[in-house]
């Protein structure tokens, strides 16, 4: 084995031991995509088309919008499901986004 090649292995034998030993929260810390899929919600009913682009996995402007469109037109959502009713918005990109939905059915003042 060449020494360039011999030092990369043992680099990267030293760096699995250390992200081992450092435990899974240390992995899950540096993982981008783990904290922001996790981390972000978004109320349907409350949200801006922006903000809803901004979460929502596979909901750009022009769904985000109808979303809005939907709303204004029909009041409140009552439930997650009932997003299915807006154009665009089918049961796979529903299910993809559970996690992120909350729903608030009353203005809190």
């Amino acid at each position: 084995m060449k020494p360039v090649k011999a030092f990369l292995v043992c680099l990267q034998a030293i760096f699995f031991c250390a992200m081992l030993s450092a435990g899974p929260a240390a992995v899950a810390a540096d993982d981008p995509v783990s904290n922001n899929t996790v981390q972000q919600q978004v109320d349907i009913n409350s949200a801006d088309a922006s903000t809803l682009a901004e979460v929502l996995d596979g909901v750009g402007m022009v769904k985000a919008q109808a979303i809005v469109e939907y709303r204004e037109q029909f009041g409140k959502f009552q439930s997650v499901e009932q997003l299915l009713e807006v154009r665009g918005i089918g049961a796979a990109t529903l299910d993809n986004n559970r996690h992120r939905i909350t729903l608030t059915l009353s203005d809190a003042n």
